[in-house]
């Protein structure tokens, strides 16, 4: 019985450190989008804004490049916000040149998505194929509503998801290390080193 009761407090040692990681993580993240929410919808909106709409809409795309790039380990992190980056870049550059000439039309969003694929695939990233697609249309979309000076829609989302990325990465930084004094703190705590200590 007493073996059972030890083996069952080894087992709740293990899985509490565990539960207290997952915890740690989501309120990291859930702090840190809120942080590139609030950024983008009260100081960037301070310094520039088209509308209301358009503001929330910036916070919007801030919170889903923080949540993109957070990752476990800050080199991940990193090599997420590049990826993001990367095909924030393209979806950049190809609807600026397109709607400081033309207008919004389904053909052209069409157009600029193929084409889009094509670049980030011959660049040698494949992977990034679906988030630049995403990115072509929420842009020509939100231009399509906003056809008023369309042609600064992709600027604005260049610096939402720029602003989004860097606190993702910032957030990833610091649940790395908040996790690995976790783990040093509760390694010297241990009651194993403990009972170590007092045999000794």
């Amino acid at each position: 019985m007493a073996r059972i009761q030890k083996q069952d407090a080894n087992i709740l040692r293990a899985v509490l450190p565990q539960t207290g990681e997952v915890v740690m993580r989501g309120a990291i993240l859930a702090i840190s989008c809120a942080i590139s929410y609030w950024l983008i919808t009260h100081i960037l909106a301070n310094t520039y804004s088209i509308s209301r709409d358009d503001d929330l809409l910036g916070g919007m795309r801030a919170v889903v490049a923080t949540i993109f790039v957070y990752r476990d380990s800050h080199a991940e992190s990193v090599r997420s916000a590049l990826s993001r980056m990367a095909a924030t870049s393209v979806s950049f550059g190809l609807c600026l040149i397109y709607l400081l000439v033309f207008p919004f039309h389904i053909w052209g969003m069409a157009a600029l998505i193929g084409i889009g694929a094509f670049v980030v695939t011959t660049m040698g990233r494949p992977d990034d194929t679906i988030t630049t697609g995403i990115t072509i249309a929420v842009v020509m979309v939100v231009a399509a509503l906003s056809p008023h000076g369309a042609w600064r829609q992709p600027i604005l989302r260049l610096v939402d998801t720029a602003l989004g990325v860097a606190v993702g990465v910032a957030a990833a930084w610091l649940g790395t290390h908040a996790m690995r004094v976790t783990k040093l703190f509760g390694r010297d705590n241990s009651p194993n080193k403990a009972h170590g200590e007092e045999r000794a």
